[in-house]
């Protein structure tokens, strides 16, 4: 059985071929996983101060930050870790579609989407927890959404609003996710190595390295150039990811000029607000994730030797990102007529867009 396990990491972390023409946006997943990997460890040290009360969550994150050794600096990376692990995970993605990578193993593309929906739910449920005045109001938002569900609302919160149920049912939440999703991390890997990794030339050719040293090594710059920004990031710009608002003491008596999430759902967020009606907005809010599984639907390899299609599919590709940059900026603005008919209008070309990239493929 030890045997088992060492030819096991031996074939997938030494021997196992990687191509010889990848470049460093295939480093990212490597980042991705390690990121992850310390979110789990900083969050479950976090979890031995935290308070899941009403009454007392809000205090027990300060008097981490003010009387436990170290405390500021474990709480600041924690927050800061989830807008990285979202920043390494539009790159992966975005790296994902432009070299047509899904049109080789499809399942890996599928995992990697479900891996995004988790995350993003992990990401919400962690933001409720600091219970600030713009934390309560975040999930007071996003939970009346379901209101057009019989019985979700008090199922999910216990109660009828987010109250004192709600803090704890989220905290069990944040907290047994992310062990779960270390299953689907295995599952996604496991498909990768599969059939190998693509690379910028397409899947089709032969010139393989192992992965040890020379993939690992590249891993390893990266990631100390990671620990090096993320060090300066904590020591000198720890609350740059994070609304000031969210720093105040909850008063459920009185809603903030302006809800608004953090930057990771500004793009969702001005989707949902472009919609006049609050049922259709979460309906489209959520088909903005989902029509990306259609990408794991599409085997046609024939587009690789039609060259006038490929130059329009990464011309598409362009403009979604210019229009995913534009949606995080109207989403982050005061919901006033000139903003939300720009969100309007960039909502009708996100989806115009997406079908575009699709049926050039």
């Amino acid at each position: 059985m030890e045997l088992y396990y060492i030819l096991l990491m031996k074939s997938h972390l030494e021997s196992y071929p990687c191509p010889l023409q990848i470049n460093s946006y295939w480093n990212f997943g490597f980042l991705l996983g390690i990121t992850i990997i310390l979110q789990i460890i900083s969050g479950l040290l976090l979890s031995f101060h935290y308070t899941s009360d009403i009454e007392f969550a809000y205090f027990s994150i300060f008097f981490l930050i003010r009387e436990i050794y170290y405390g500021s600096y474990l709480r600041y990376f924690h927050s800061s870790g989830a807008s990285f692990i979202f920043i390494f995970i539009y790159i992966h993605i975005s790296k994902t579609i432009f070299y047509l990578s899904f049109l080789y193993n499809y399942n890996i593309f599928l995992s990697g989407i479900s891996l995004f929906l988790y995350i993003m739910s992990i990401a919400f449920l962690g933001y409720v927890l600091p219970f600030g005045q713009m934390s309560f109001w975040g999930a007071t938002v996003i939970i009346n959404l379901l209101s057009p569900f019989p019985s979700l609302i008090e199922f999910l919160c216990g109660t009828y609003s987010v109250y004192n149920p709600t803090l704890k049912r989220f905290f069990l939440f944040h907290f047994q996710f992310p062990f779960l999703i270390s299953t689907f991390i295995i599952i996604h890997i496991f498909y990768l190595h599969f059939i190998s990794s693509n690379n910028p030339l397409r899947n089709t050719i032969n010139n393989k390295i192992s992965f040890f040293p020379f993939m690992t090594s590249k891993d390893f710059f990266i990631l100390y150039l990671y620990i090096l920004f993320i060090q300066i990031q904590n020591n000198f710009y720890f609350y740059t990811f994070s609304h000031p608002d969210n720093a105040k003491e909850v008063c459920p008596l009185l809603t903030p000029l302006h809800i608004v999430p953090e930057w990771y759902f500004l793009c969702q967020y001005a989707i949902l607000k472009a919609v006049p009606n609050k049922n259709a907005g979460f309906i489209i809010l959520l088909t903005s994730i989902f029509i990306f599984f259609l990408f794991g639907e599409i085997k046609n390899i024939s587009i690789l030797f039609y060259i006038s299609s490929i130059y329009s599919y990464y011309l598409f590709i362009i403009c979604y990102l210019y229009i995913y940059i534009l949606l995080i900026v109207i989403g982050g603005q005061f919901p006033q007529d000139y903003f939300l008919s720009h969100g309007r209008i960039l909502t009708l070309y996100y989806y115009f867009i997406i079908i575009c990239i699709l049926l050039s493929l």
